[in-house]
């Protein structure tokens, strides 16, 4: 079986049109995008797929309600057309979620949300999602485990998404197309010549020749440019970066509807049903100034989660309740905003050319991952002057991501089929099947009529079969990749089991 970096025979030899660098959702979209436009792609990554931002942000397709109070209308009517693309393409790990927002006296007047929920509704396109509608929380379920002082609410669509399987889905549809997908491969130096970019990285004595460069390194985009030989600072390249931080304790209320809630603050938060046994509650927003290694979340952040999270529900937490936290920066277009909570995220390119107007190097600033789709649109008409062939016609809006070929209504029945193929998988593991790999599952389960048939049982549904897969298909590497971020069955392995999953990896990757 081909191990995940394997196809490449000899780069040194081959002149690629691009070479994107960085794994996160911007870099797997624009690599998919060029690629299906018959663009020659390659894409490096120094860690794994989705290692950084792309897996720690709050699993939202949403279009930012609260960003309408900055005024930043043109970003949420994109993000909100995006919503309903995205949810189009890829249902099996995206999908609608109804949003609560108790109204809190004291705080943002009720005429304003409903104001700033109308707009909501109506300047995005919105087609297949449910409207606002107002509800009592003395009567509604969703009342049920907040504290009786709240009445009232409104209640708002908006989509949920699983990030880092977005990003690995997006890099498997790029590798479908012809790019080639290196992961563990920084890069530490980049070279303009007379003809194309010379690429080195670590580890590895070929170079990368490529026509041109994409740098979306997310929170590195700066840092990358430090191995771009002959590169001078600009004053006016800068990024904001701001980290925000989640918690994930045992489950705070039984219905599938999420809470947005606002603190005296000024801020918000969320409270998301998440993976079926737990609650996700975040972000915080903080300036981040100390390094990207090993981001985690403070005390003082957990802390703060928790008592926000108190002030609105009758079952009080700890920072001893919670079973996972995590962290990820955000590199924001730097805006010069007061706060980092209200700092845009929108985005925008810087485009370095030779002296001769030809090898371009496109820098991304910014973004979310709503917007992603379409940022690789707009950085692929950036390159279009030098790459003609670029001028195609968009295709990422219609085509489905691997797994994802079928109408969103359709997931109950397609699950209840998986049960029926294979009876031998419990209705908790089919249905993690299907939000995970859509019409692909059976590309491993193949003809199994047992689990035995499936090789090993890591535990919690997780097969031999399904790893070799998530290894071949998925460029997963190490027990991390698998547990943290092709899948969150991390939350219920224990240690033991996870030091098996390892081993077998590590012979596997002998």
């Amino acid at each position: 079986m081909p191990k995940p970096n394997e196809g490449v025979t000899s780069v040194t030899d081959d002149i690629f049109d691009i070479a994107v660098i960085g794994g996160g959702i911007n870099g797997v979209a624009i690599a998919r995008d060029a690629a299906g436009r018959g663009a020659k792609v390659i894409l490096l990554e120094k860690d794994d797929l989705a290692s950084g931002t792309s897996s720690a942000s709050t699993k939202l397709i949403h279009g930012g309600l609260r960003y309408l109070e900055h005024f930043e209308f043109k970003l949420v009517r994109e993000s909100l057309i995006e919503r309903e693309i995205l949810w189009g393409i890829a249902p099996h790990i995206i999908w609608p979620m109804r949003f609560v927002l108790p109204y809190q006296k004291g705080l943002r007047p009720r005429w304003l949300l409903r104001l700033g929920l109308f707009l909501y509704d109506h300047i995005g396109g919105r087609k297949r999602l449910p409207a606002t509608r107002s509800i009592s929380l003395r009567s509604d379920p969703a009342g049920e485990p907040l504290k009786p002082e709240f009445r009232h609410a409104f209640e708002y669509s908006d989509c949920w998404v699983d990030d880092a399987r977005l990003v690995a889905l997006t890099a498997q549809d790029a590798a479908k197309h012809g790019a080639v997908v290196r992961t563990r491969t920084p890069v530490t130096n980049i070279k303009r010549g007379n003809e194309h970019w010379e690429i080195e990285a670590a580890g590895s004595k070929r170079r990368v020749l490529t026509k041109a460069v994409v740098n979306a390194a997310g929170p590195a985009v700066l840092k990358l440019l430090e191995h771009f030989e002959g590169h001078i600072p600009d004053p006016n390249e800068t990024i904001r970066l701001v980290r925000g931080s989640h918690i994930v304790v045992r489950k705070l209320f039984e219905h599938d509807r999420a809470y947005f809630f606002q603190n005296p603050d000024g801020r918000i938060f969320f409270a998301i049903p998440y993976e079926a046994d737990f609650t996700l509650i975040g972000t915080t927003d903080a300036d981040h100034v100390t390094g990207l290694d090993k981001i985690h979340a403070t005390p003082e952040e957990i802390e703060y989660l928790c008592g926000a999270a108190n002030a609105y529900f009758r079952r009080a937490i700890t920072p001893g309740d919670v079973v996972w936290s995590y962290s990820g920066v955000r590199p924001l277009v730097d805006d010069g905003s007061s706060k980092p909570e209200t700092a845009s995220r929108g985005y925008h390119f810087d485009l370095d050319l030779d002296a001769n107007g030809a090898l371009p190097m496109l820098s991304v600033f910014g973004g979310k991952i709503t917007t992603h789709r379409h940022l690789a649109e707009t950085a692929l008409a950036e390159l279009t002057p030098y790459f003609p062939a670029l001028s195609g016609p968009s295709w990422t809006a219609t085509s489905s991501l691997p797994g994802g070929d079928f109408a969103a209504s359709q997931i109950g029945e397609l699950t209840n089929d998986l049960l029926k193929s294979y009876p031998f998988l419990d209705a908790r593991t089919a249905a993690r099947l299907m939000r995970c790999y859509g019409t692909q599952a059976q590309a491993w389960l193949g003809s199994a009529r047992s689990k035995q048939e499936l090789g090993h049982d890591f535990g919690h549904g997780l097969s031999e079969a399904e790893v070799n897969y998530l290894v071949s298909q998925e460029f997963a590497i190490s027990a991390d990749d698998i547990l943290w971020r092709r899948s969150k069955l991390g939350l219920h392995f224990t240690s033991e089991q996870t030091a098996k999953l390892s081993a077998f990896l590590d012979k596997k990757n002998m």
